[in-house]
């Protein structure tokens, strides 16, 4: 799929006092933390129930290294999907889509990262539900800290537009540095966030669905 817009962003939107909540709210649900999984690790599993063994979490961190706690408060939907609506049709995108998963309220402390990756999954969800048959169409993340108190942890995008054999077109997405700002991107474009090297970057995405292109 070629593309004129990899990403649309929305400078300082979310009001500071939204972000300041989002964020107590994921630290009153501490007891739920958890690293967070990639792949076929995440894939119906129970953290709970069912613990990382020593090397799952060490071959885990080679890939991905952050804490998440899932949230589903209506208010912070709200709040968001408006933006997704705008995004989707100013970036000429015009993707169909009609749900959303889970919020994921990240924690990147100093060391933590998330190396190069995309969100969409090879085949469709298949588990019953509002999301089955369905895939990850559209992106979003959401800075909920102040600059001022992390330093790294810079949203980076890989533009080779789904060509391996390409040269690497990497892009810092400065754009939503400021906190409340926010960037909606399809699920299938590369990015990564690099190793926090200062204080703790606070994040929320989340992943909005429909049935599989055509």
């Amino acid at each position: 799929m070629n593309l004129v817009n990899y990403f649309w962003y929305f400078p300082s939107v979310i009001p500071h006092n939204i972000c300041d909540q989002i964020i107590k709210n994921g630290e009153v649900k501490k007891q739920e933390e958890h690293l967070a999984l990639t792949g076929n690790l995440g894939i119906n599993r129970d953290i709970k129930k069912s613990p990382l063994s020593k090397k799952e979490i060490k071959d885990l961190k080679k890939k991905r290294d952050s804490n998440i706690v899932w949230m589903n408060d209506m208010w912070i939907y709200n709040e968001i999907r408006p933006f997704i609506h705008a995004a989707n049709k100013n970036a000429g995108w015009n993707f169909e889509w009609d749900s959303s998963e889970s919020c994921q309220f990240t924690k990147y402390a100093k060391g933590q990262y998330y190396d190069w990756h995309c969100d969409s999954w090879e085949y469709p969800y298949t588990e019953e539900g509002a999301s089955k048959g369905k895939i990850r169409k559209l992106s979003v993340t959401v800075s909920l800290s102040d600059p001022k108190d992390y330093k790294g942890g810079e949203l980076e995008f890989d533009f080779r537009n789904l060509d391996p054999n390409k040269k690497p077109n990497i892009r810092k997405c400065t754009e939503i540095l400021p906190k409340g700002s926010l960037v909606v991107f399809p699920s299938f474009v590369w990015h990564r966030v690099k190793p926090v090297t200062k204080g703790v970057r606070y994040s929320l995405v989340i992943w909005n669905l429909g049935y599989p292109f055509k």
